[in-house]
């Protein structure tokens, strides 16, 4: 039975104390639903039928309860990899590589309080970082503590983990120039830069559409782990997507057609010249 399982049946009493001991108010089974949230909240289908969700989590703890979250380092993030394994499964949900559990001091938090953010990466277990401590980029409000991280395979139970010191994370090449999101609404092209951008009748969204059938925040086209996806905002009439009904978050790809009411939206992703 899981270390996780355990707590939350009862049988893991000395585990609960240490988490909930002083100002703290989690415990390791508030970190498990976390992640599970985190998959179900960031999952999205992509034209392939599959459904993608996070592989790669970091959980970001106050510096008060972070002496806890060491003393409990390795049995939790051994056992949290195999939470969002064990979630992919139950949900359908495909992954782009072996899952990763990274736990992080934080002092901007407030004692009791975590956080966690995720990504796709795709991590073979070869790729593990070695066993030798190592400094990362410096990044504002972090500060040099204690790094727990494991890393998983869905497809067997071998695992490693990793004790270093730690300020961050890895660099992000920015030098590459990034494709430009066009949208030919109707035959007109509208340039996006920024994301989510929402499209609408009414004068709340980011692109009005003039049309009867277009609600008034309609749908939204958002960008993660850079892939664009759309969503609808629960529209009276409903999204299409190449001719299905818009459910959930689908991914888009270059030549998508969405169509909501009358009006048909052409996604399309163009090479800055510059980069040719």
């Amino acid at each position: 039975m899981g270390f996780i399982n355990k707590l939350e049946q009862g049988l893991e009493k000395a585990v609960r104390g240490t988490f909930s001991g002083g100002n703290s108010r989690f415990e390791p089974a508030d970190l498990a639903n976390r992640i599970r949230t985190e998959m179900d909240d960031r999952s999205y289908s992509i034209a392939s039928g599959h459904t993608l969700a996070p592989n790669v989590f970091t959980l970001y703890f106050a510096t008060e309860d972070f002496p806890r979250v060491k003393s409990w380092g390795t049995p939790l993030a051994e056992e949290l990899c195999d939470v969002a394994i064990r979630q992919a499964r139950a949900q359908g949900y495909s992954l782009r590589g072996a899952v990763r559990v990274t736990f992080i001091g934080d002092d901007s938090l407030d004692a009791g309080d975590f956080k966690v953010s995720s990504s796709q990466e795709k991590i073979s277990t070869g790729e593990v970082p070695s066993q030798q401590p190592h400094l990362a980029v410096p990044r504002p409000h972090h500060q040099d503590m204690y790094r727990q991280e494991n890393v998983r395979s869905p497809q067997s139970s071998h695992s490693t983990h990793e004790h270093s010191s730690s300020w961050g994370t890895r660099l992000q090449d920015e030098s590459t120039e990034k494709t430009q999101v066009v949208l030919n609404i109707n035959g007109q092209n509208y340039s996006v830069d920024s994301f989510p951008v929402v499209l609408g009748r009414g004068a709340q969204a980011d692109i009005t559409v003039e049309d009867a059938g277009v609600s008034r925040r309609h749908l939204e086209i958002m960008e993660q782990d850079g892939i664009y996806l759309a969503v609808d905002l629960g529209s009276t009439n409903g999204s299409y997507l190449n001719g299905q009904r818009l459910q959930g978050r689908r991914e888009l790809t270059h030549g998508s057609i969405l169509k909501m009411g009358r009006a048909q939206i052409i996604f399309r992703l163009m090479v800055p010249r510059s980069a040719r």
